[in-house]
């Protein structure tokens, strides 16, 4: 069992500090901001997004010719102007498992010349009429920094420069001068790239143990960065954590075999309601926090027996993460209509404890990428006709657009709960919380203004909170957002919105405010402190 009180409430000195006393029921909660408390800079690479050939995410997603929606490069506008609405920052593409058998070279050319191959991640065909330079221009259009993963399955070191070749040399060898040939006379100069998809699971293609994959993906790493010094390279870390299953020893041999060569350290995860409970379903980001502890005290330990010549020490990219349980069995995991997962309310508030998570660790996390963009467990939902936003785009869009900045270390004091023990997703090691705060919160100071959001994890009650300035005063009106719907199990669907953001202002000034943040509702309050 691991304790969360501590990671959300500080340091414990700071009761003392602050003067706090355990919340009893007649007290309100408590959130005390200190802008002298900083964890570190958020990177706006946290609000990234996924892009994997699975499923309808590109073809009848992204990418749909011939429909009327479409413009004359089959991207349809309507996905490209919610798509834009996330703000994303990082697009990794293209898998994913998918990447594991993946030849890149099938998918640059004259489109008529491209072979149809066996997709054998998700069982279906693959056209291969989506590729590397149809990416970059859609990723030009979403103003995206694009982010690839290559294939370190079946595909060779050879492959792996190759493709940096032809998207990040200007002129002269046969890539290079392949990509001008195809169109594209200014190279596409892609910076992050990830060596090898999710090399600890025995589904992946080409699945190697810990020391085989470090050793693949140093030489790998070797010639891209000969081909290209100013790249930077993301190591698979942890996927596997079924029963049985060594994560930490996976993680600790990568680090510590690539601690001199790469950039990143990539962690996935996925959960689910699979037991319809609910308040352990909230709390379970809080497991990918105590994850990210563990490997930041490997990295630190790491780090100071490496030789890195300058460079900043490696970061940790959740490259992966989400919420995905309903759409896992052998037929719907596969096929052209594969991971088509419905969200709902108390999915949306997983998905803003998880970013609440990643400010938390600004410090370490840097990269942060939600799988999927469209249709496949994703925030965009689309038919032939249209589109509508689920639960989950609104606390994605949110953060995006506003959370940026310094992160702040906030004292947190609320009623707790534990969750007794509880299945994180299917077939997922189980886990078992204590003292789970019902406010999960994180803030962020950018110039003078804060950004506090909040998630009230308690489904029927409103908790009234004090909002106190540790030094300054609160100025001016507050900015409020506010995700929420009529119940936990409310979903949108093709027509109907019933979780949307809806917006109000707060007066309030001087060193304390007090608002109340309404039962099973994600929060998000600017405001203005001097």
């Amino acid at each position: 069992m691991f304790d969360f009180k501590k990671i959300t409430t500080g340091l414990a000195f700071c009761s003392v500090m602050f003067g706090f006393s355990a919340t009893s029921p007649a007290q309100n909660a408590r959130i005390k901001i200190d802008l002298d408390r900083k964890i570190g800079e958020v990177d706006k690479k946290i609000y990234g997004n996924f892009v994997e050939h699975l499923g309808r995410c590109v073809y009848g997603g992204i990418y749909d010719p011939g429909n009327p929606l479409s413009d004359e490069n089959g991207f349809r506008l309507d996905v490209l102007e919610a798509v834009k609405g996330l703000n994303v920052s990082l697009t990794r593409y293209p898998g994913g498992n998918f990447v594991s058998n993946y030849n890149w070279k099938d998918g640059v050319g004259p489109r008529e010349d491209r072979p149809t191959r066996l997709e054998l991640a998700w069982s279906r065909l693959e056209s291969n009429q989506f590729g590397t330079n149809e990416f970059m221009d859609y990723a030009k259009l979403m103003n995206t920094e694009p982010y690839f993963a290559v294939n370190l399955g079946t595909g060779s070191i050879l492959e792996a420069q190759q493709w940096v070749e032809y998207t990040n040399v200007e002129s002269g060898p046969y890539y290079a001068e392949l990509r001008k040939k195809h169109g594209y006379e200014i190279p596409h100069n892609i910076k992050y790239w990830s060596l090898g998809n999710e090399m600890d699971g025995p589904w992946q293609m080409g699945h190697l143990n810990a020391e085989d994959y470090a050793k693949k993906a140093r030489e790998a790493a070797k010639l891209m960065k000969l081909t290209d010094p100013s790249i930077k390279l993301v190591a698979a870390g942890s996927s596997n954590f079924y029963p049985g299953a060594n994560p930490m020893h996976w993680n600790r041999v990568v680090i510590d075999e690539l601690k001199d060569v790469v950039d990143y350290l990539a962690l996935h995860m996925y959960v689910g309601n699979v037991e319809d409970n609910y308040y352990a379903f909230v709390a379970s980001p809080l497991v990918l926090e105590e994850r990210t502890h563990l490997v930041k005290g490997m990295i630190d330990e790491a780090m100071t027996r490496a030789n890195r010549k300058g460079k900043d020490p490696i970061y940790i990219a959740w490259d992966e993460y989400n919420i995905w349980y309903r759409w896992r069995s052998s037929e719907t995991m596969s096929g052209d209509i594969a991971l088509e997962e419905r969200y709902n309310l108390e999915d949306a508030l997983v998905i803003a404890s998880f970013l609440n998570a990643f400010i938390r660790n600004a410090d370490v996390v840097k990269i942060a990428n939600m799988a999927q963009l469209v249709n496949v467990i994703a925030p965009i939902f689309t038919n032939e006709e249209g589109l509508f936003l689920q639960t989950i785009y609104h606390p994605l869009a949110l953060f995006a657009q506003h959370a940026h900045g310094t992160a702040l270390d906030v004292y947190v004091d609320s009623e707790t709960y534990n969750t007794g023990d509880f299945a994180l997703g299917l077939g997922e090691q189980r886990a078992n919380l204590k003292n789970v705060p019902y406010l999960d919160v994180s803030a962020t100071m950018n110039d003078d203004e804060v950004i506090i959001n909040v998630v009230n994890r308690h489904k029927d009650k409103a908790i009234t909170t004090d909002i106190l300035a540790f030094e300054g005063e609160f100025t001016g009106d507050f900015e409020v957002f506010e995700v929420n719907g009529p119940d936990i199990k409310s979903m949108n669907d093709f027509g109907k919105t019933t979780v949307d953001t809806k917006t109000k202002s707060l007066k309030g000034k001087g060193g304390k405010v007090t608002y109340t943040f309404p039962a099973h509702s994600y929060t998000m309050i600017k405001a203005k402190i001097k």
